[in-house]
């Protein structure tokens, strides 16, 4: 079963140099990691204890870095290395102020590839999050005895492990992983399942995440003066083609309501400037001008505000759900009490179901009926208050993650 492990891995490697020629984002990522080598070279030696985190891409990177964060409290004089699959991760987070001495694209899972790269330093503690795995890595890693966990674990039904082909890679895992800290009690039990037995219920360190972003200064210039006094705003995060046209349809039918669009991608700003060509740019905003806080539409062209805007919402509208392209976070949102609404196409999502339990979310299958629940929130004082009530104490209500997690590495 190895040699087919090795098979997908030069198949994954030789596909993403091919697409590469056509996708810019897969460009980065295998560009990128021509430097990966070289960056652990120029900044660890040999006899550097380093805490390794690896993330998948920004989702994870934010889930994991909670712990991150303890950890070197603990071990002050340990250096930090964060990995990421994704450009997508990868870019917006070397960019902004971080604690890892280095960040850098996980090399390719190739034996060689893998035995060069860990050489460079020592690594004390490797985590991964949620469930991104490469054999050779922690296969290696735990030839040079480093402890290995897996932080956020979430295993579900219908994952490889749980075919008859998948049994190498479990055990690959049961052999390799001294911890498996779950988000859910399902994950628990469905890898107890099939023998990964070192674990515990833990919850989702992305609650202890977005607790922290009460606590700073969240305040996000000339967005107070765009949604003006007595007008709703609606924040559509990381949307796509349909949480769009649910902005239309609010835009349409209310004339008080405030829109900001934060796109997944800034590459359809030019789009949406067709779709609302009375919108405003954020870049464009300039406080010694009123003209843009008279305009009704704000499209934000620039990264790194997503979760600050949240702070200014009375609705959100999250994106990625109305389609098969993965909901994007909408615990930064329900944790400034905003009732958040998205589409049903959530299933690696469990924190979904549990909002919508709370009645402090709701999902949708179709466009239409989540922009009518839109204009019922922004109508309606009272329910919209219950459901921003519930939302924030959906996040008050989970336990502390981090201190579980940390405790038990520790002790």
């Amino acid at each position: 079963m190895s040699s087919l492990y090795n098979i997908f891995i030069h198949l994954l490697i030789f596909g993403m140099k091919a697409f590469s020629l056509f996708n810019d984002k897969t460009k980065k990522g295998v560009e990128g990691r021509k430097e990966s080598l070289q960056k652990v070279k120029s900044a660890f030696s040999r006899s550097d204890k380093v805490i390794w985190m690896h993330a998948a891409s920004l989702g994870e990177y934010e889930q994991g870095l909670p712990v991150l964060e303890q950890l070197k409290q603990q071990w002050p004089e340990h250096k930090i290395l964060v990995t990421f699959f994704s450009p997508s991760g990868y870019e917006n987070v070397v960019k902004k102020k971080h604690i890892a001495d280095v960040i850098c694209y996980l090399p390719f899972d190739k034996k060689s590839l893998v035995r060069e790269f860990t050489a460079q330093f020592n690594t004390h503690l490797f985590f991964t999050v949620k469930y991104d795995y490469w054999y050779h890595l922690l296969e290696e890693l735990k030839n040079q005895n480093a402890r290995i966990y897996v932080i956020s674990a979430l295993f579900y039904e219908g994952q490889s492990f749980f075919t008859s082909y998948g049994k190498w890679m479990v055990a690959q895992l049961r052999k390799n992983v001294d911890w498996f800290f779950h988000q859910t009690e399902l994950s628990w039990a469905l890898a107890r399942s099939i023998g990964l037995n070192r674990s515990s219920v833990t919850g989702d360190t992305r609650f202890d995440r977005v607790k922290q972003l009460r606590n700073r200064d969240n305040h996000v210039e000339y967005i107070k003066e765009f949604i003006g006094n007595n007008n709703k705003a609606v924040v559509f995060g990381s949307s796509w083609q349909a949480e769009e046209k649910i902005a239309e349809e609010v835009l349409e039918r209310n004339p008080y309501a405030k829109i900001i669009l934060a796109p997944h991608d800034l590459k359809r700003v030019p789009h949406l400037k067709q779709i609302f060509p009375d919108a405003v740019l954020y870049s464009m905003m300039d406080g010694s001008q009123s003209a843009g806080f008279s305009s009704r539409v704000l499209i934000i062209d620039s990264i790194g505000l997503l979760s600050r805007l949240y702070s200014y919402a009375d609705v959100a509208v999250v994106g990625g759900g109305f389609h098969d392209a993965g909901l994007h976070n909408i615990l930064e949102a329900a944790t400034f009490g905003v009732p958040v609404l998205f589409g049903k196409h959530y299933k690696k999502n469990p924190e979904a179901d549990d909002l919508i339990a709370a009645e402090g979310g709701k999902a949708f299958e179709k466009e239409g009926p989540a922009a009518d629940f839109v204009m019922f929130l922004i109508n309606n004082e009272d329910a919209l208050d219950s459901m921003a009530g519930n939302a924030r104490k959906f996040i008050d209500s989970k336990p502390d993650a981090t201190r579980q997690i940390i405790e038990k590495i520790l002790f």
